[in-house]
């Protein structure tokens, strides 16, 4: 059965760190580009970051370059989100998703093939 399954989020203060994990089973995650995204309350979903299947290439939403950090472990067949400096405004739950094969197209940000459930992220002091 094709899966991902995301963990990792929780309640974090600002200013706080957060490592999400996206894991797959049921196909080889690193034959596929990757994608996060979120939804906060009363927004509509956006793109966060993607990684490429076959060189490792990220791409960041401009709003969160240098605070987030995404990364895979092929042998693991994990995607990490690696989440600094957390604002209030980082409050969502966030997905991943698969976003086709090869390199993160200039649209991933727009489609998901496979997605996971969701993993609460809540900024708060």
């Amino acid at each position: 059965q094709v899966q991902l399954v995301e963990s990792g989020g929780g309640l974090v203060r600002p200013g706080g760190s957060l490592r999400l994990s996206c894991a797959a089973s049921g196909f080889t995650l690193g034959s596929y580009a990757v994608a996060w995204f979120r939804q906060g309350p009363g927004k509509e979903r956006e793109k966060v970051s993607c990684i490429s299947s076959s060189d490792g290439r990220t791409d960041y939403a401009d709003s969160l370059k240098g605070r987030f950090t995404i990364s895979r472990d092929n042998s693991k067949n994990t995607v990490y989100l690696q989440m600094n400096s957390l604002k209030p405004e980082d409050t969502a739950v966030y997905y991943c998703a698969t976003v086709g094969m090869g390199p993160c197209s200039p649209w991933w940000g727009t489609y998901g093939d496979y997605w996971g459930q969701g993993t609460q992220v809540t900024v708060s002091s």
